[in-house]
């Protein structure tokens, strides 16, 4: 049986952070928190997630340079990183994929939306994300790099 790993929530606002991962916990995901992007990056690189759900608009090291980060380190490239964030306009969007966001997830959310999707990506791996609802890309031209090579990410 595969073992599933880890989900990474960071949030600078407590209250968030602290439902969503007793949420998860709930539905019997392991779960770590960080309190902003410093913390995260620290916490990933020692013990790489298989999940970030990152959310982007925090003082110091944000979401975008955090996941920025993530996705040029060798140990958590392959991480899949879901922005979660207020900021829903298709440039922001973009914005997070071009960071390496491998999903967008406008707040606020569905929480059992988000827990079933998190479950779906621990137990299928990347390929759960394109079937997805909550998971969008602003449209199917968008591009993201992944080693050097252009990913066209669908809608």
């Amino acid at each position: 049986m595969k073992t599933r790993g880890y989900v990474l929530i960071v949030d600078d606002f407590a209250d968030g952070r602290e439902m969503v991962e007793e949420y998860l916990t709930f539905r019997g995901l392991s779960v770590m928190t960080a309190a902003d992007g410093a913390q995260a990056l620290r916490l990933a690189l020692l013990r790489p997630p298989a999940v970030v759900l990152m959310d982007l608009t925090m003082s110091g090291v944000d979401g975008w340079e955090a996941t920025r980060r993530l996705k040029a380190d060798p140990r958590t490239t392959d991480t899949i990183v879901i922005a979660l964030t207020a900021h829903a306009l298709v440039h922001d969007k973009g914005r997070a994929l071009e960071a390496g966001a491998d999903a967008f997830v406008a707040k606020p959310f569905d929480l059992s939306t988000l827990g079933d999707a998190v479950i779906s990506i621990l137990d299928e791996g990347r390929a759960a994300l394109a079937g997805l609802p909550m998971v969008a890309a602003p449209d199917s031209r968008a591009l993201t790099r992944r080693r050097g090579k252009p990913v066209k990410r669908s809608s």
